[in-house]
This record gives C-alpha cells, sequence and structure tokens, in this order.
C-alpha cells in the first residue's frame, strides 16, 4: 500500500497560512466558552483576560492550563459548552479518584472525528477496498467506536470484533481476510503468540497494515510486530479529552506522527516551569481542541512526553508532527490500553475493613500482554481467618477492580506487615515492563 493524501487543502497548509487559521479558530473558540463553561471562565478572569485579549495564535500562551484535575472537579457535564440537547454521544476515560473525565461529542465532533481517521487511514494506504479488523475495545473508551466511524466514513468495510476472545479474533483474521488490524502493540504481539501456538502463519493471513496505539511502544516492538504479523506498522494517537485516537498518526515515510493541526493546536512545556518549548525540545504534550464544540479544551496538559517538529514531511504533509510518546510525567500507569492509577485501586482497598491500606502493584509483561498482580495486606484479625474466607475477599476485590477498572487484576492477599514500609513517600508500584 502506499499512503496519499485524504485533505490535500488543509493538509498541506503553509506554516505562514496554518498559524494564521490557528489562531482564528483558537479566537473563536475562545469566545465560545467564555460566559458558556464557568470554569474557563473563571480561569481566564483569574488571569486577567477576556476574550479581547485573544485574537492570534500568539496569544495562546497567555491562557491558563487546563489540567485533569479540571476534569474531575467538573464530573460530569461541567465542561461542556452546549446544551445537553446538543450532545449526541459521551465518551470518558479514567480519573485518580474513580471518578471518569467525561466528554461530550456533537454531530459536528463525530463527524470531525470521522475526517481524522480518514486523514489517518490515508497514510497508511487504506482505500475503500480495504477491510478493518477492529480490536480495540468498544464503549465509553475512545478507541473502537472512533477507529470505526473513521474508516466508515472512508468507505472501509469494518469488522467490529471489540477486544478479547483470542481465539475468535485469530477465526475471524484467517476467515474474514482483513486488509489492517486496529489493536494496543501489546495484544498485536500476543495474537502472533496464539498463531505460533496453534501453527498459524502469518503468510495464512492477509494483513498489510496494523493501527497500534493506547499505550508507549518502542520501535523495536514495532519492527517484531511487523516481522511476526508480516505487516506494516503505524502509531495511532489521541485520548479522550482532545477526542479520541486520529489526533496524530504516523505516515510510511517517517515513525514522527502527523498532528491535525488545523483541529488541534500543540504545544509541548517544561513539566516544572510550564514554559513554552521550542522545536524538539521534551517535554509535556498540550493541546487545544479549537474546533470541538461538545467539549473543547484550551492548553490541555497531557502529561504524555514528547518533542515537537514543523518541517514538511516527505510524504507532502505540512502539519505539525509529534515523535512517538516516550511515557507520561506523572504517576499514570497504562495496562493493555487502560490509565490505571493506584489511587484508584487504592479507593477500592479502603471500603474492605479486612484489609490494611497497605499494597503493592507489581506490572510484567507474560507473553507479550501486560499482567497486574495487587498485593494487600490484611488485618491482623482477618489473617486467622479460614482460608474459604480469603479466597472469597480475593475474588470479591478481583471482581471490584475489574468492574471499576476495565482490566482484570490477580489479586493476592499477604500476612500483616509483609510488605515494605517507607518513611518518605510510598513506593506502591513496581513495573517490571521494557517499553
Amino acid at each position: 500500500m502506499s499512503g496519499y493524501i485524504w485533505n490535500k487543502e488543509m493538509e498541506t497548509l503553509s506554516y505562514e497560512n496554518l498559524r494564521e487559521l490557528q489562531g482564528q479558530r483558537l479566537a473563536d473558540c475562545v469566545r465560545r466558552i467564555y460566559g458558556t463553561v464557568p470554569f474557563y471562565t473563571e480561569k481566564m478572569q483569574a488571569s486577567g483576560l477576556t476574550p479581547d485579549d485573544i485574537t492570534s495564535l500568539d496569544d495562546l500562551r497567555k491562557l491558563p492550563l487546563t489540567d485533569k484535575q479540571d476534569l474531575r472537579d467538573n464530573y460530569p457535564f461541567g465542561t461542556f459548552a452546549v446544551p445537553l440537547s446538543k450532545i449526541v454521544r459521551v465518551h470518558a476515560s479514567s480519573g485518580t479518584t474513580g471518578k471518569q473525565k467525561v466528554v461530550g461529542y456533537t454531530r459536528e465532533d463525530i463527524d470531525l472525528w470521522s475526517e481524522c481517521i480518514a486523514r489517518s487511514l490515508a497514510m497508511t494506504g487504506m482505500t475503500e477496498e480495504d477491510s478493518l479488523h477492529v480490536a480495540y475495545g468498544y464503549g465509553l473508551f475512545t478507541g473502537g467506536l472512533g477507529l470505526h466511524y473513521g474508516a466508515e466514513r472512508m468507505g472501509v468495510m469494518v469488522i467490529p470484533v471489540s477486544s478479547g476472545n483470542t481465539k475468535r479474533q485469530l477465526d475471524i483474521l484467517l476467515d474474514f481476510q482483513p486488509s489492517a488490524l486496529a489493536c494496543t502493540p501489546s495484544y498485536a504481539l500476543h495474537l502472533a503468540d496464539e498463531m505460533d501456538a496453534h501453527g498459524i502463519s502469518k503468510h495464512q493471513l492477509n494483513l498489510k497494515v496494523g493501527i497500534f496505539g493506547a499505550e508507549p511502544w518502542t520501535l523495536e516492538m514495532k519492527r517484531q510486530i511487523e516481522d511476526r504479523l508480516g505487516l506494516k506498522a503505524f502509531d495511532i494517537y489521541g485520548l479522550s479529552e482532545t477526542l479520541g485516537p486520529g489526533v496524530a498518526m504516523s505516515c510510511e515515510h517517517s515513525d514522527l506522527l502527523h498532528i491535525q493541526s488545523d483541529h488541534f493546536i500543540a504545544e509541548v512545556i517544561d513539566p516544572d516551569t510550564h514554559e513554552v518549548l521550542g522545536e524538539g525540545e521534551l517535554g509535556e504534550l498540550v493541546f487545544s481542541s479549537v474546533t470541538k464544540t461538545g467539549t473543547p479544551l484550551l492548553r490541555y496538559n497531557t502529561h504524555d512526553l514528547t518533542r515537537l517538529y514543523y518541517e514538511p514531511c516527505a510524504c507532502g504533509r505540512t502539519t505539525v508532527r509529534m515523535e512517538k510518546v516516550t511515557g507520561r510525567a506523572d504517576d499514570m500507569l497504562i495496562i493493555r490500553g487502560v490509565n490505571v492509577f493506584p489511587s484508584q485501586i487504592e479507593s477500592i482497598l479502603l471500603t474492605y475493613g479486612e484489609l490494611e491500606p497497605h499494597y503493592m502493584i507489581h506490572v510484567d509483561r507474560i507473553n507479550n500482554m501486560d499482567r497486574m498482580e495487587v498485593q494487600i495486606e490484611m488485618t491482623k484479625a482477618f489473617f486467622s481467618d479460614s482460608v474459604r474466607e480469603i479466597e472469597t475477599i480475593e475474588r470479591r476485590l478481583t471482581a471490584d477492580i475489574q468492574s471499576t477498572l476495565g482490566i482484570a487484576a490477580k489479586i493476592t492477599l499477604v500476612e500483616p506487615r509483609s510488605l515494605p514500609r517507607s518513611e518518605g513517600k510510598a513506593k506502591r508500584v513496581i513495573d517490571n515492563r521494557t517499553f
């Protein structure tokens, strides 16, 4: 396959014309949300700003940063810039307190999302002649539905398999012969392992393109996936707060990701000083989603670590490009594409009177799949109870964590005072994965 440009007018704008368009859309976005979204209005007023102060892209850094705490504080619908009657869908991602970060989509936002995905798929060379096996989850998580709608916009045949049930995934890959696969990179390697275990060769598949994201992955992993599945792997980036997958995508010419810069204004800032950094400097990625109507966010700090580059790409696109995300500056874990915070687990444990608030999270990658084990101390009184009662609590806790986080974890109850203590900041996570 050979990539092509889906929206040549917008994806090949000159740097000067792009900056002018971004400035216009930024000013329009500020006018739309000022007086409509209370927390933004209060932020701007606290900074001594009115919409009249934002007239061009140069004024962007005058605006205060937005963070995940703002979404938690305004749960569920306090960030919406339109009445609920205009919202046609909501998605949500996890937050540290158990409250989810809720994002609303208007019909215009769904169209925008579909457009961004169509642009992204075109970078891989996909056309209406292709079929896409979507193994991302469908639901409040944005992975599955975003790719689904964008592929349909392009005319691609979508196979909405969703996540899990690896045997069924392999059956469909063999029987339906899709030309493209979308899932997390770790699940792609797990599929390869299962293929080996069942004697299935990559030559029995029709895969040409792989679209992988939702978790950090290295170029070494990319090469391994390409070799084992016989496809070309592309990196897709996005998060629920800004839109979902399709905010940025790699192309056939480079491992840098093209940002849909006419819709998302990107900055990189110093994690400590919040000063805007220059081209090629590593820092936290900040996005302003200036064309979204349901939940537009200004200067939203993703805490993802990356670099920005402004030179045009050999593919012909002139959009701003970002380096593959190397990790996060905060304490969030990404396990099988799901955001997990230690405090989420802690909030569940504290509801159990049989358990102490001392726990340790172990994360490993076994057979190319992320595995999480949570070790929790029992109280002295409960430790003396029967094995059957201990196993009952383990099962209940396993179900509660699965329900809250959306992923499975192995629960191990351990005897009192068996976990290490610290006089300083407690170390709750041991992550043995290598990305």
